[in-house]
Order: structure tokens, then C-alpha cells, then sequence
């Protein structure tokens, strides 16, 4: 009678690897059934000269015991993930018809005062707003003085620079911000009424009235 002999030590290092959860997309309990079938071929043909050895026997089903756990942790942080992502697309929802400041630079004329907003990253002791028509024309330029860092509501009076309101349609405006010589990076943000949610595979989007879409972590404020 001859005897199939398999070595403890080559084959002890593949046996929960083969049976891993998800190896060949088999299921869990699969996984589980294949690995005791593979460890008691693995027992019943081993070299009778050299035995599987406890700490061996120990090491493997410490790795099934470690692979499935893992498997279990992805299905629960998998779970959690599409939770929050649910969560963030009804807190999202509750924003249409809101306003909200986001990053921007166009501005709407010919109705009045134009709310918008400057942030600066440090203090600046002189800002300046340009505001420019669609053909790239300067229609006023005027002065806020010095700003601290942070985050600050201005305004365009909505005329030009001979005082007399300007006609309606879109408009741009540049920020230019110094602290002596030094430039100061100024970022321009503008208030906009969310029309729509989207969930896409980055995330939850904002649908903006003026056709920008915006992720929701860009916000800076709500209205």
C-alpha cells in the first residue's frame, strides 16, 4: 500500500489562503467547509516522519479565523458607508431652495445691491474688488480697505463706476488683496439657491440655480 505524504510546512501556509472568503467568489460558509476538507486531507497525508505540529495546526485556523474576521469587518464598514451616504443625501435635501455660499466668481447686475463674500487666508491690509461685464470690460473698481483673516459678506452696490446701475445680466468680479508688497491668496464666493440633490460615486453634489454643481463639503454657508 502506498502513502501520499504531504509536508507540514509547504502546505500549512497555503491551506487558509486557498479557502479565504471571497477566493474563486465563494461565500463565507464555503470558504469555511473547504478549508476543514482541505485540513483533514492535509492531516490523513501527511508525512508520518513529519507531523502536522500543534503550533501549525494553531497557526492555520488562527488564519481562517483571521481572514473571516476581516471579511465581516468590510460587510460592516461597507454597511455603514451606504448609511452615511443616505444620511448625507437627506441632510442635502433639506437644502433646496436654500441659499448657500459657495466658491465663485459671477455676480448677477441690474437689481440692486449683489451680495458676495471674500475669504482670506491671512490678514490683508488693503482688498480691492474689480467687477467686469461679459466682455471682459471693467465697470467698477472699488476699495474695502483692510480685512482680517477669515470669511467676510460684502457687496457690490450694483452701478458702475459713474454711479449709474448697470444693465441686468452677468457679471464678474475679481479680488486682489495685499498685505504691503505681499499678495494675499483672496478666494471669491457667491450666494446661489440650491435647485437639486445628486449622489454620484464621489458623493453628494448640489445642483445650483445658476447651473454650477458643487460637492457638499464646498458650502461655506447656509442661508
Amino acid at each position: 500500500m502506498s502513502i501520499t505524504a504531504t509536508s507540514s510546512l509547504d502546505s500549512s501556509a497555503s491551506i487558509a489562503a486557498a479557502a479565504a472568503p471571497g477566493s474563486n467568489g465563494v461565500s463565507s460558509a464555503a470558504s469555511e467547509q473547504r478549508f476543514l476538507k482541505l485540513l483533514v486531507t492535509q492531516l490523513k497525508n501527511q508525512d508520518p516522519l513529519n507531523p502536522l505540529q500543534n503550533a501549525e495546526l494553531t497557526s492555520q485556523l488562527a488564519q481562517m479565523s483571521t481572514v473571516t474576521g476581516i471579511e465581516k469587518l468590510n460587510t460592516a464598514l461597507q454597511a455603514l458607508v451606504s448609511q452615511s451616504g443616505a444620511g448625507q443625501v437627506l441632510q442635502a435635501a433639506s437644502l433646496i431652495g436654500r441659499s448657500v455660499l459657495v466658491p465663485g466668481s459671477e455676480l448677477v447686475g441690474g437689481n440692486g445691491p449683489v451680495p458676495f463674500a471674500v475669504e482670506l487666508p491671512s490678514s490683508a491690509g488693503s482688498v480691492k474688488v474689480t467687477v467686469s461685464d461679459a466682455a471682459g470690460n471693467t465697470v467698477r473698481s472699488y476699495a474695502i480697505g483692510a480685512m482680517p483673516q477669515g470669511l467676510h459678506d460684502v457687496a457690490w452696490d450694483g452701478k458702475n463706476d459713474a454711479g449709474q446701475t448697470v444693465a441686468s445680466g452677468a457679471y464678474q468680479f475679481h479680488v486682489l488683496a495685499m498685505n504691503g508688497a505681499a499678495s494675499v491668496g483672496a478666494a471669491g464666493l457667491v450666494y446661489s439657491q440650491v435647485a437639486s440633490v445628486t449622489q454620484g460615486s464621489s458623493g453628494v453634489s448640489l445642483d445650483l440655480a445658476s447651473g454650477q454643481s458643487i460637492a457638499l463639503s464646498g458650502v461655506r454657508k447656509i442661508l
